[in-house]
């Protein structure tokens, strides 16, 4: 598997969940977003 450089984990931001790198967004956040039905333009206009 390739590493994911693009998905940070630090304790100090966000509570420590994995977050998109240089942001306060959460993968979760976002594997929410795509399980509600959002596509891709919506969720960057958000």
């Amino acid at each position: 598997m390739e590493n994911l450089k693009r998905i940070t984990f630090n304790p100090e931001v966000m509570g420590g969940k994995p977050c998109i790198l240089g942001m306060r967004v959460t993968v979760g956040m976002t594997v929410g977003l795509v399980a509600s039905g959002q596509n891709n333009q919506e969720i960057l206009e958000m």
